[in-house]
C-alpha cells in the first residue's frame, strides 16, 4: 500500500491523472520560489533606490548615474520626467500637466506589476482545478474497482479495498498540488499589493514635488 504500489497498480486513466497533477505540484513550486525570491529581491532593491532618491541633491545626476535601472520607481521617475520635460507652450495649463504627469506614472507602475504578477495566474488555475482532477481520478478508478467486483462476484472487503485506495491516492495528489498553490497565490498576492502601494506613495511624492517645481515656473 505504499504510494510507489498504489500508482503501479492504478488504471492508466488513473496514473496520468497522477502524472499530470505532480508535474503541475512541481511546476507551482518552480513559480513559488521563483517569485518569492524576486519579490523579496525587487522589494529590498527598491526600499534603497527610493532612499537613495530623496537623499539626492540633484535628480539629474541621479539619474545618469542609475540611468539603466530597470526598477519600478526608475521608471515611475523616468515617466514623470518625461512628461514634465515635453516641450510646452506659454501659459500651459499647469492642472492638465500634473495629469499627464499622473498618468504616465500610474502607466509605470502597472506595466511594472504586470511583470511581477507574471504566472502567478497559474497558480490560481492549479489551486481551483487540481481538486477536480484529482476527483476525477478517483471517481474513475472506484468505477473500475466496482466493475471489477462485478465481473469477479465477490463483494469483500479485501478485494475493493486495494482499488479505492489506488481511486483515492489520486485526490491526495490534487490536494498536494492546489493547497501550497492557493497559500502561495493569497500570500504573493498580498505582498504585491503592498509593494503596489508603496510605488503608488513613491509617485505621489514625486509628483508632488514636480508641482512645486511647476509652481516655481
Amino acid at each position: 500500500m505504499s504510494p510507489l504500489h498504489l500508482f503501479l497498480q492504478a488504471d492508466l486513466v488513473v496514473k496520468l491523472v497522477m502524472v499530470g497533477l505532480l508535474l503541475a505540484s512541481v511546476w507551482t513550486w518552480g513559480i513559488i520560489f521563483t517569485h518569492s525570491a524576486r519579490l523579496r529581491s525587487v522589494g529590498k532593491r527598491t526600499r534603497e533606490f527610493i532612499d537613495d532618491f530623496w537623499r539626492a541633491d540633484d535628480i539629474a545626476a541621479f539619474l545618469e548615474r542609475r540611468g539603466g535601472d530597470k526598477l519600478p520607481p526608475a521608471l515611475i521617475v523616468r515617466a514623470g520626467l518625461d512628461e514634465y520635460r515635453r516641450p510646452r507652450a506659454t501659459g500651459y495649463d499647469k492642472a492638465g500637466l500634473r495629469e499627464r504627469i499622473s498618468i504616465s506614472t500610474d502607466a509605470a507602475i502597472a506595466g511594472s506589476l504586470d511583470r511581477l504578477s507574471d504566472r502567478l495566474n497559474i497558480l490560481a488555475t492549479v489551486g481551483s482545478v487540481a481538486p477536480f482532477v484529482g476527483l476525477f481520478g478517483t471517481v474513475w478508478g472506484i468505477m473500475r474497482s466496482f466493475t471489477a467486483i462485478a465481473g469477479a462476484n465477490n463483494t469483500s472487503l479485501a478485494v475493493v479495498a486495494p482499488g479505492i485506495a489506488e481511486a483515492l491516492f489520486a485526490t491526495a495528489i490534487g490536494l498536494f498540488a492546489a493547497i501550497p498553490a492557493v497559500i502561495a497565490y493569497n500570500r504573493l498576492t498580498h505582498r504585491l499589493d503592498l509593494y503596489e502601494a508603496q510605488l503608488g506613495r513613491f509617485a505621489d511624492r514625486f509628483q508632488a514635488s514636480l508641482a512645486r517645481e511647476m509652481e516655481k515656473g
